[in-house]
């Protein structure tokens, strides 16, 4: 019998016994991460929140459920907190130092890591939207200011006025700022930024990210979120991670890369005794490992200790073409959530939930 073949069958046996375990797909989300804590949040305030995140949640698992795309799946979680004034993202966006609403976005899917983003974005109602026209309608990765505003309304995205982005608390934190000569962290003291990770029936797996970026930015500053292995990555080999959190140490990390890489590095297939019908002479049988939740958590968390030893604070939300989806964040909360075709869901705020 040909050599490879009996290679190739052996393999799809192991892989084909390794699906049977995970969940048909799974979803995660967040809205941010930073000082979240209950003496601190309002109960309205808390409410709205988890009412959103529920809708995000609702959203994507909406697409998985009828055998839609991780990457549909994605697009619409992000959407629908791209559009909920509570996070810094879409409606809601922080001011930058001149006043204005600057966006920025990415998505990416791990089949053929195609990816897509944008920064400086000041009228496209949902810049992950356009982000994802740029991965699949243009032949760049990332434009920036006056041009993305140009392709969107070009590729026919909806356009809105730039105030429709703005809110009195986000005007409020750049005033404090101003008048008080703080930092933004000062005034914020969270991360906002919305993203959404998923897994879908054929097993593939996308990300997407998108912020306003920090109160007070200047001179065109750009975060981890728009950048392509720092703040989005998807590898259908490995994972896909969406951050947030203090963006320039992120960037620096190269989180959602090395996040990626390691779970790519753990998964490795290697060798095991094959079974009767492919004990073959020159058989060789293989077994990808898989990644449980619990040893993928403890994988990002390393990345993330490296960035907190740096200086660097926030969280990451990851899942893996298993099916094992979570998060691991440095901060005293993160508003995030998950559910799976198997698995009961979650909306969550605070460090002892979830």
């Amino acid at each position: 019998m040909n050599r490879s073949f009996l290679i190739a069958g052996a393999l799809l046996m192991s892989l084909s016994a390794t699906a049977q375990t995970k969940p048909e797909w799974t979803l995660v989300i967040h809205g941010g991460a930073g000082v979240m804590e209950r003496d601190k949040m309002t109960p309205e305030r808390e409410a709205a929140v988890r009412k959103a995140l529920d809708a995000s949640l609702e959203a994507g698992s909406q697409v998985l459920a009828k055998g839609g795309s991780a990457l549909d799946a994605v697009e619409a979680a992000v959407k629908v907190l791209e559009d909920d004034p509570n996070f810094n993202a879409g409606r809601g966006a922080v001011f930058t130092y001149e006043g204005t609403n600057e966006l920025d976005a990415s998505i990416m899917e791990g089949t053929t890591r195609k990816a897509g983003a944008v920064a400086g974005v000041t009228r496209t109602r949902n810049p992950i939207s356009l982000a994802r026209k740029v991965m699949e309608d243009s032949p760049h990765v990332m434009l920036a200011g006056k041009g993305a505003d140009q392709f969107s309304a070009e590729k026919g995205l909806e356009q809105v006025d730039p105030s429709y982005f703005a809110t009195e608390e986000r005007r409020r934190q750049l005033e404090t700022l101003k008048a008080k000569k703080t930092s933004w962290f000062d005034v914020d003291r969270k991360f906002g930024t919305v993203g959404a990770v998923a897994m879908d029936k054929a097993g593939h797996v996308a990300a997407a990210t998108s912020t306003g970026g920090i109160t007070g930015k200047r001179w065109g500053r750009i975060g981890d979120s728009p950048v392509i292995g720092a703040g989005t990555y998807a590898d259908d080999r490995a994972c896909a991670v969406s951050a947030t959190g203090a963006g320039e140490y992120f960037i620096r990390v190269g989180v959602a890369h090395e996040i990626c890489t390691s779970m790519r590095l753990a998964r490795r297939a290697e060798h095991v005794e094959c079974p009767d019908q492919a004990k073959e002479e020159f058989a060789q049988c293989w077994r990808r490992p898989e990644l449980d939740a619990e040893t993928a958590t403890d994988i990002a968390t390393v990345v993330m200790d490296e960035v907190k030893e740096l200086g660097g604070s926030g969280g990451v939300i990851f899942v893996t073409p298993d099916g094992a989806g979570g998060w691991s964040f440095n901060t005293p909360g993160m508003y995030r959530g998950k559910v799976s075709a198997d698995g009961e869901k979650v909306v969550a705020i605070y460090n002892d939930e979830g």
